[in-house]
């Protein structure tokens, strides 16, 4: 029988800055119970004693963990997937509550990056940690050999690094670096509950400096300052280049910058400069005067209200570095940039923007290059395979595409003959590989299976990320997967009876293809070629609501009856997803609005991924939900109603009510259920690559146990009395000057929705009457001008208009 991984219930975070903060959060949101130690502050401060204080007091001993738990309470975005879970957290310090390490399985030092403090702690946890407590240092770069100096054998059994990104709740990727003690064992408690429990991305790398993500990545951002001070190029041109258009976050280089702290960035580059000394491109780490200068005077970014750029107001300054003097930050707009707008793909976005001829073209080439360079000299030194180290940078500073990908994105033969016609030396792996006939670094063998290239063998090698991970993209490369592509919606056999019906519209839009696939999947499963059916995506978002762009061509044409049949085709295959005689499971992630969280209420069941945005929004368009949402929310709270029902209808009403006329949305699944988006019966994942097969699971676990369809609803709703009710509160809020007058039109009809109309409250409403009330309430809104100005304002400037 194998042996299962070390059970990690408790552990111990010394350290209570932001990064320490930050993992004991992402502790205690994966359920975790966590010990948070600080020093004793140093000094006994006149605000202490007013506030009350003694030397002796808990409240000062433990102020820097307290004030620390403090913090993560008010951060936003928010540390803590529901605020709750901080109650997870125990504070202490290293004088009065040593003893308390000795009860965890796992003690995280997360102190200053300071050799001779962490080899002093290390000294003082040996005696006071469990005999079989894992010991791990969140360093960005020192050596294991040094930290552990004079440090026992079984402590140098049972120490690694664990080298968190901060935020650690938001970035995916965990760095493990072994030292050439750890056990085997040791290694695999640390992985597996890092991939299952926290739901991070692991990447094994070496013990050397900045280890993986941050020695790539700090090159190419070094590099690119580079070239921008020798080519004249200005902070907006580069960020426009190395944002988006390229497959990187939106905060691009100097933002990204700005937000990390360039206190920060400066130190990770020297440490670099300093221990890097055989570096072939040592020189790129190379802090520039400009910096330093920046740093010394305060501008250490976001932080410090300014470095590379400075908010005023509404207003963004960017600095110019010719001057160093702030000025209004500029638009950039080139022929290439313009031409990967409408690109979706961004492979074919960096192809075009690579070999472009104009500024924009020159940047992205110089930059690519030589990072793609760089990180081919790296591979055996950093880490073994391209695929760690792609991983690495890709989740550790959210590029879709690592170096090696990129090279593929521009034709790796191609860009080798710009590269030496510009006189680089390519590494003689990737020569090599060429000339042994593979043209890319990943590639998908006979059976369908991707691979990589790995140069110490010369041969590809078959990607097993294990059976948790189940990518649609990988599946449907073989055809038997495929059981009807349609242009909205593709419909994939997972294996064991479940069928997964795919959305790939712009931002998985619904629209009525969408509505066709899921009816088609509904048709399949309930003729017994399937037992259950899943909704799930490998896109950025799981939906952002419904096909705006069609909603508001039709209303301009006046199209009232299409309007209103596609309205009505929603709201039937909502219906069928909860009384289908097969189970159906969602798997929400990232942001689910609109329709896309009507979708996944009308199911049976959620599997959400732990980082969901969910919400009814269609108020920030005029509108209200249309697919069921407006009942699904009034019956998940009247559902509440368990002792004197009738007694709680209207403030259960009022809740339900409040979700949808105030566009409540959760940022996160725990929020969504507290908000009752997810029942207590629904599943969360935190590790967003294994939710498919969570959902699967779910939906398989349904379709074995016995599955009974729910019997159609009915409610008793108050009618009039309760609409007149609401009508008194939304004119209150109108008087205070709280809504508009149009807001207060919406919110009227949700409330004439979820009241029942002119229905008798001793007389069941059923859910049909209900929603022809919901379409009728979407109809009048539609044809509203200000409702139309709403939706016009949304497609032209992606935030809604107050009318």
């Amino acid at each position: 029988m194998q042996t299962k991984p070390k059970r990690i219930r408790e552990v111990g975070v010394i350290g209570a800055g932001v990064m320490g903060a930050g993992i004991a959060a992402q502790l205690a949101n994966a359920g975790l119970k966590v010990q948070l130690l600080d020093i004793v502050p140093p000094k006994f401060t006149d605000a202490d004693k007013a506030a009350g204080l003694t030397e002796d007091s808990k409240a000062f001993r433990n102020k820097f963990a307290a004030g620390a738990l403090k913090k993560l309470a008010k951060l936003k975005p928010a540390n803590f997937y529901h605020k709750s879970f901080a109650q997870r957290i125990t504070i202490g310090n290293l004088q009065d509550d040593l003893e308390r390490l000795s009860s965890c399985d796992w003690v995280v030092e997360v102190v200053l990056e300071n050799m001779g403090v962490k080899q002093e702690l290390f000294a003082r946890l040996e005696g006071a940690i469990g005999e079989n407590a894992i010991v791990s240092s969140n360093t960005s770069g020192l050596s294991i050999a040094g930290m552990l100096e004079g440090r026992s054998d079984s402590f140098k059994e049972r120490f690694l690094v664990t080298h968190f990104f901060n935020p650690p709740r938001y970035l995916h990727l965990l760095e493990l670096v072994s030292g050439p003690d750890t056990r085997d064992d040791v290694k695999a408690a640390i992985a597996d509950l890092s991939e299952n429990v926290l739901g991070k991305g692991v990447v094994w790398g070496k013990d050397t400096t900045n280890f993986i993500a941050n020695r790539i990545g700090v090159f190419g951002m070094m590099d690119t300052m580079r070239v921008m001070q020798e080519d004249g190029y200005t902070i907006e041109e580069v960020d426009a280049v190395f944002g988006p258009a390229t497959g990187r976050p939106k905060s691009a280089v100097f933002r990204t910058a700005d937000v990390v702290g360039l206190d920060t960035f400066v130190h990770v580059a020297q440490n670099c400069w300093d221990n890097l000394q055989d570096d072939e491109y040592h020189d790129v780490f190379q802090v520039p005067q400009m910096m330093k200068d920046m740093v010394s005077n305060g501008w250490t970014g976001q932080k410090a209200g300014q470095g590379f750029y400075k908010k005023e107001g509404k207003e963004i300054f960017a600095l110019d570095l010719k001057t160093m003097e702030y000025r209004p930050k500029a638009k950039v707009r080139t022929d290439s940039l313009g031409a990967v707008r409408n690109i979706d793909d961004v492979g074919e976005k960096i192809n075009l923007l690579a070999y472009a001829e104009d500024t924009s073209g020159q940047l992205t080439w110089k930059v690519l290059a030589r990072t793609c360079i760089y990180s081919a000299l790296r591979l055996g030194e950093i880490a073994d395979t391209v695929l760690d180290i792609d991983n690495a940078v890709k989740w550790g500073f959210g590029w879709e595409l690592g170096p090696f990908e990129t090279w593929d994105a521009v034709d790796v033969a191609k860009s080798v003959e710009w590269m030496q016609g510009d006189g680089l030396e390519v590494p003689s792996l990737v020569t090599d590989m060429l000339a042994n006939g593979r043209k890319s670094f990943y590639d998908y063998n006979e059976q369908g299976q991707k691979t990589f290239w790995d140069p110490r063998t010369q041969e590809a090698v078959v990607i097993d990320e294990g059976e948790k991970v189940q990518r649609l993209t990988i599946l449907k490369r073989d055809k038997n997967n495929v059981v009807k592509d349609g242009f909205a919606t593709t419909l994939v056999d997972l294996g064991d009876g479940i069928l997964c019906c795919e959305f790939h519209t712009k931002m998985n839009a619904i629209d009525g293809d969408i509505v066709n696939g899921l009816n088609e999947a509904l048709d399949l499963c309930e003729d017994g070629q399937f037992d259950a059916l899943v909704l799930g995506n490998d896109g950025a978002n799981f939906s952002a609501g419904a096909n705006l762009l069609l909603m508001y061509m039709a209303a301009q044409q006046g199209e009232w009856e299409t309007i209103e049949k596609m309205v009505k085709s929603f709201q039937d295959v909502c219906r069928r997803l909860k009384y289908s005689s097969i189970p159906t499971v969602s798997a929400p992630f990232n942001l689910t609005l609109g329709g896309g969280a009507e979708v996944s209420l009308w199911c049976d069941a959620i599997q959400a991924h732990a980082e969901l945005y969910m919400g009814l929004v269609e108020v920030g368009v005029g509108l209200i939900p249309g697919g069921g949402g407006n009942i699904e929310m009034m019956a998940r709270n009247l559902a509440r109603a368990v002792d004197k029902p009738e007694a709680l209808v209207d403030p259960l009403l009022q809740r339900a009510f409040e979700s949808v006329a105030m566009a409540k949305v959760a940022t996160s699944a725990d929020e969504a259920r507290a908000h009752l988006f997810l029942t207590e019966g629904d599943g969360i994942t935190l590790n967003r690559r294994h939710l498919l097969f969570a959902a699967k699971q779910k939906a398989l676990s349904m379709a074995n146990g016995g599955y009974r369809p729910m019997l159609e609803r009915t409610y008793r709703l108050p009618g009039k009395t309760g609409f007149a009710t609401f009508q008194m509160a939304v004119k209150m809020m109108a008087d205070g000057g709280f809504v508009s007058e149009h807001d207060q039109k919406i919110g009227l009809q949700v409330a004439k929705v979820m009241t029942g109309g002119d229905c008798d409250p001793r007389v069941p409403v059923t859910e049909q009457a209900l929603l022809d009330l919901e379409r009728e309430a979407f109809m009048s809104l539609v044809g509203e001008e200000k409702s139309q100005e709403r939706i016009a304002y949304m497609l032209q400037n992606n935030k809604p208009l107050r009318n």
